[in-house]
């Protein structure tokens, strides 16, 4: 650490235990009174670092709010990656949503959608594979892990069904830059009522592909925010075809978690389940692709 250049200025150095990161993570005060994040990561990590880093430059070129970058660089004598960036002041969005009446949670849905919408702006790399393969090739195997030795519940065929009859929809759909874990935890709200996006670091399909599978982590415990974030992102006229496709996206995602939570997260194993039983509530056993919590302009 002592090998960052803005070291001597470090008055104040507070680790943060806190996050599924493996990234070792310390809120910083400095003698010029600033306030930073430092993340620092093993060095087998530096491409990926300094791709993250450079992904956060560009976004910054794009309006989205978020941490300012500050340095990125390699500590010889740790072997380690270190990233700085700004400290947003605030709380986490999942932590205040349930403060706020229904009208706020869509109003700050909105903004988050808004957001979203900025991130995307950033085309993905030219040349890739078409997002069909791309994603085919990661999920059909956990699909085939499920159904192999899964566990089962009523319904999950109608799931499997849904997945296997729409797999079309996943072919020439646009890819973008994601951010890669868009959800309630990573949004910090200022006192001043802006919405900030942190924690960049999650590397899902490479952050790039379809815009819309960023919707799979959408807040649904909170109806109005998660309305809101659909709405803000379609300015209010999500199209037909996005409704399938989240349908899509949020099965597969919850079915094929199922195993992994199984072998990972046994604790977890119960709250899953009962999330694939929600879907096929909230689809009426996928016959309809608009959710039944969702509500177009919710209560205003």
């Amino acid at each position: 650490m002592r090998e960052i250049p803005l070291y001597n200025t470090f008055e104040k150095i507070e680790p943060i235990n806190k996050g599924m990161s493996g990234d070792k993570k310390y809120y910083i005060e400095t003698t010029d009174g600033e306030h930073l994040l430092l993340r620092l990561a093993n060095f087998s990590e530096y491409n990926q670092k300094k791709i993250e880093y450079e992904v956060i430059e560009n976004m910054i070129n794009h309006d989205v709010p978020m941490p300012f970058p500050v340095d990125f660089g390699i500590c010889n004598e740790s072997k380690s990656v270190y990233t700085l960036l700004s400290w947003i002041e605030g709380n986490e969005v999942e932590t205040t949503l349930s403060t706020l009446t229904e009208k706020e949670q869509y109003k700050l849905g909105i903004k988050s959608g808004e957001t979203l919408r900025k991130i995307h702006n950033m085309p993905a790399p030219q040349g890739i594979d078409d997002w069909s393969v791309r994603y085919s090739s990661v999920i059909n195997e956990r699909l085939d892990v499920f159904r192999s030795e899964g566990v089962p519940f009523e319904g999950d065929k109608v799931i499997l069904d849904y997945i296997e009859t729409n797999k079309s929809l996943l072919e020439n759909r646009p890819q973008c830059y994601h951010h890669g874990d868009y959800h309630m935890g990573n949004m910090i709200q200022s006192k001043d009522g802006s919405l900030f996006v942190i924690d960049w670091h999650t590397v899902d399909f490479n952050n790039y592909g379809d815009p819309w599978y960023e919707f799979n982590r959408l807040g649904i415990d909170f109806p109005a925010f998660a309305s809101g974030q659909i709405d803000g992102y379609f300015n209010h006229k999500p199209p037909e075809e996005f409704w399938r496709l989240f349908a899509y996206y949020l099965s597969t995602s919850a079915i094929t978690s199922i195993v992994w939570s199984k072998h990972f997260a046994p604790e977890r194993l119960h709250s899953i389940l009962n999330l694939n039983r929600d879907i096929l509530h909230w689809f009426d056993a996928m016959r309809n692709v608009v959710p039944i919590w969702y509500r177009s302009e919710f209560l205003i």
